[in-house]
């Protein structure tokens, strides 16, 4: 499964955006944009919000595949990571529940 970082770039390219239009379009620094799509950082949920407006992508599919790698990135050398997504998992439906 490709990566956000390689997505973001892939999308950029394929709509002959410049670095500098897509910072323009979601209010970031070109420099950021750069560290997105290279996968040394992640955007925000407003950023991610932005970026599917730019290239009429859902929202929710790429706020997921963000999230994701950011999760993936903050746990990767974790190793109870699978332990601690799972009970995060458990959490999660339990607060959606109340």
């Amino acid at each position: 499964m490709e990566e956000f970082g390689s997505t973001l770039k892939s999308l950029r390219l394929k709509q002959g955006l410049l670095l500098r239009q897509v910072a323009a379009a979601t209010e970031v620094d070109t420099s950021m944009i750069s560290k997105f799509e290279k996968g040394e950082r992640f955007p925000t949920r407003e950023q991610v919000e932005k970026l599917a407006l730019l290239f009429h992508l859902p929202e929710k599919q790429l706020l997921v595949h963000a999230f994701s790698d950011k999760l993936i990135a903050d746990l990767s050398n974790e190793p109870l990571a699978q332990e601690i997504l799972e009970q995060s998992i458990k959490k999660l439906k339990t607060k959606n529940k109340a």
